[in-house]
């Protein structure tokens, strides 16, 4: 087994001595930062840092705050330079690297946003101050500063909620990750799909098999196409047809849509384009805005019904193009911007009713969080589920003694499925913030529901049929969010899941009875799970966790699974499940129970899985009858798109390591194998256009835990930096 690796997620605090002498608790008499670091770390930070940990330093998601209380909590008996090696050693988590003076120019911008003076001394990389002494968490009362937080605002640099108008000019330094990006807005490029086809609920229900018209491709959610062309036989004679280029910047996972051999292409940034399928050649193109990485600004997928094409943006807002021509017809707001929400989640279209999830729901004093339907002609909002159980509602007792607006978390970040047969979805919802019962002031006894749940909703009304939780009161970090695979097996109507812990679960869809189980890695999170009911029981230490404190445990926040979906082969009764073997432990913070606080609160540093001789990858299928593992494939790098199979009985999925491959479903084995520009990640779909079958996948960067964790435990997978592409590949014209 390869030695374990430690992420410096948080830092192990050296004893370096003290370049600056410091009475303790007494502020320096001047600062160890120039106003000038300070100035120049601004925009270093909004071109770098700003997409992630927000422009007013406020955190998000798996970026913590770097300003106010929280981090003076994590920080304050922390130095200068234990702060500037952090975030030399980590930032920004695409594996780019700044200059040593853009990395101290930082962490003097960061300084200075917790109230620490500016001084007459550059601040250096020996500088080793308890940051403490020097700073108060408190940003300084200066109006006119150019420097300190600022109040929240969206990614583009508009006051929060806003969208901003109008061609703004240039583009920030930095390839597009900070917050400054600019351009112009709506139809940049002007065109007409030809012989347009409107996409009925029928064609939605049974698509044409050429077609990939939603996520993960049918309602069932299998990842799977009828498609025959490229067989075990041919698929060695496989080629690229062509490239496109995407837009760079943010985390590239999307899902092409194909109707009638046209792409309709989801970029980061909130841009979307039409192609022809055959030739990649632009249709049309819709900068719908904010023209910005908000987040990760990953749009994993997008839908389409009738003549729409339905894009949720990553500032929270549902907007409906036309198919045809691109063109802005309504849009709608899903939540409030200035509360913090975003999205990473494209809608699916039921029966007329357009709906989409949320994320960003992790601050305190927000509105809660929920699954919203929409009118798909008018975009009227016509229902909202709250997965976070509020006085009131049922369930609210499941959060114990937490007032209302310390209720947050239960995003649901990866779109649903749906049985036309019993008119019901299934959403999967992630879990409590913080991540830590410990720093989230919940007990042992707090289930706060519907967190690491599956729920059963009616889509025309949002009314709930029924809830299975797979992780009461969750507590790491893993939670079961993913995919819903709805599959019969005889007269049985089964729902399969799997979540961050590596857990297979097979839930009855009619009634959320459980079924059964398949541990698919190893984990040491649950001591035992209930056969009868499929309860969890967590390890002692686990329950007995307090802020401060490091818990040990496998698998990590990359998850054994996270969003790249399996995928159900029908002929041959199998799940196809990409895998991530890695561990760590984890640390929750002291949070400040205070609207505008919350978040993820916890430290992490990450280690190799044991047992898996340094193999961070696995794809294995699993029998959906018996639940037996009936192969699987284990490599270095790790797996960063989805399955896609096709009825000829071969699969495709892609790497970190640059490698797009093929595989027979049946045993594993690889058939075909080919290197793209940059790691390949996102969804492959197959398509058809003019009679001749196509594959297509997306290369990117960017993403949380499943390239922060990599990038620690597998620094030797190397790719280049930059390469957002969509690659198209087929049979030669004569081997069809």
């Amino acid at each position: 087994m390869r030695r374990p690796l430690i992420c410096l997620v948080t830092l192990q605090v050296t004893a370096a001595p003290l370049v600056i002498a410091l009475v303790a608790g007494q502020p320096p008499a001047s600062g160890v930062h120039t106003a000038a670091q300070a100035t120049a770390g601004r925009a270093a930070y909004q071109a770098n840092c700003a997409s992630c940990h927000m422009p007013d330093l406020a955190g998000r998601s798996e970026a913590p705050p770097l300003a106010g209380p929280n981090f003076m909590n994590s920080w304050r008996n922390r130095t200068t330079r234990d702060l500037f090696e952090f975030i030399q050693s980590t930032m920004p988590p695409d594996g780019s690297n700044l200059t040593a003076d853009q990395y101290l120019a930082i962490t003097a911008f960061i300084l200075e946003s917790n109230g620490a003076p500016a001084g007459a001394q550059p601040l250096t990389a020996t500088t080793a101050a308890p940051i403490g002494t020097v700073a108060s968490g408190a940003a300084q009362a200066d109006a006119g500063s150019a420097r300190g937080p600022r109040p929240p605002s969206d990614a583009a640099g508009q006051p929060a909620g806003g969208r901003g108008q109008g061609a703004r000019g240039g583009q920030a330094p930095g390839g597009g990750r900070g917050a400054e990006a600019r351009g112009p807005l709506g139809v940049t490029v002007e065109g007409t799909v030809k012989n347009y086809v409107p996409v009925t609920d029928d064609m939605l229900r049974n698509p044409d098999p050429g077609d990939w018209l939603m996520v993960r491709r049918n309602y069932m959610g299998w990842s799977h196409s009828p498609l025959t062309q490229v067989t075990r036989d041919n698929v060695k004679d496989l080629q690229l047809a062509w490239v496109w280029a995407m837009n760079e910047g943010g985390a590239n996972e999307p899902m092409p849509l194909v109707h009638n051999g046209i792409i309709y292409l989801a970029n980061t940034g909130n841009i979307l384009q039409a192609l022809d399928g055959r030739t990649g050649e632009l249709i049309w193109e819709n900068h719908i805005g904010p023209n910005a990485m908000v987040g990760m600004s990953a749009v994993r997928n997008i839908a389409i019904a009738q003549d729409k094409v339905f894009f949720a943006t990553n500032d929270a807002r549902l907007v409906a193009l036309d198919a045809r021509t691109g063109k802005r017809v309504w849009e709608t707001p899903i939540a409030d911007r200035s509360k913090g929400y975003a999205n990473t989640a494209g809608p699916i279209v039921i029966k007329g009713v357009v709906v989409n999830g949320l994320v960003g729901c992790d601050r305190y004093g927000n509105d809660g969080c929920w699954i919203s339907g929409y009118d798909a002609a008018t975009g009227k909002q016509l229902w909202k589920f709250n997965t976070i159980r509020r006085t009131g509602e049922a369930g609210a007792e499941t959060w114990g003694k937490l007032a209302d607006n310390l209720r947050v978390g239960g995003e649901t970040w990866i779109a649903g499925s749906y049985d036309p047969d019993l008119d019901l979805m299934y959403w999967g919802v992630a879990q409590a913030k913080p991540w830590m019962r410990a720093s989230r002031g919940t007990s042992n006894f707090d289930n706060v529901l519907y967190t690491s749940s599956t729920v059963a909703i009616r889509p025309k009304d949002g009314t709930l049929a029924w809830h299975y939780q797979h992780a009461p009161g969750e507590s790491l970090d893993l939670d079961e969010v993913f995919e819903r695979v709805l599959v019969d097996i005889g007269d049985q109507k089964v729902v399969f899941t799997i979540g961050k812990p590596g857990i297979l679960w097979k839930i009855d869809r009619k009634n959320g009875a459980f079924l059964g189980y398949k541990e698919t890695i190893f984990q040491n999170v649950f001591e035992s799970i209930d056969p009868k009911t499929g309860a969890p029981q967590y390890r002692g230490d686990i329950l007995e966790q307090q802020t401060g404190q490091w818990v040990q445990s496998c698998p990590s926040t990359e998850g054994g699974h996270n969003w790249q979906a399996m995928s159900y082969v029908p002929s041959a009764g199998l799940l196809v499940i990409p895998l991530s073997q890695s561990c760590m432990e984890m640390s929750g913070r002291k949070i400040e129970f205070t609207n505008g606080s919350g978040g993820t609160g916890a430290d992490r540093r990450f280690f190799e899985m044991p047992g898996s001789e340094g193999n961070v990858g696995k794809l294995a299928a699993y029998d959906v009858k018996t639940m037996k593992e009936v192969w699987s494939r284990e490599q270095r790098a790790s797996l960063l798109t989805a399955v896609l199979t096709t009825a000829s009985g071969i699969g495709f999925v892609g790497d970190l390591d640059r490698t797009f491959r093929a595989f027979d479903v049946k045993t594993g084995e690889t058939l075909w194998q080919t290197r793209l520009g940059t790691s390949v990640q996102g969804y492959p779909v197959a398509f058809t256009a003019g009679g001749r079958q196509y594959i297509a996948v997306p290369t990117g960067l960017g993403g949380g835990s499943p390239r922060m964790v990599p990038r620690t435990i597998s620094p030797d997978v190397r790719h280049p930096l930059n390469g957002n592409e969509l690659y198209v590949f087929a049979l030669p014209e004569k081997a069809r």
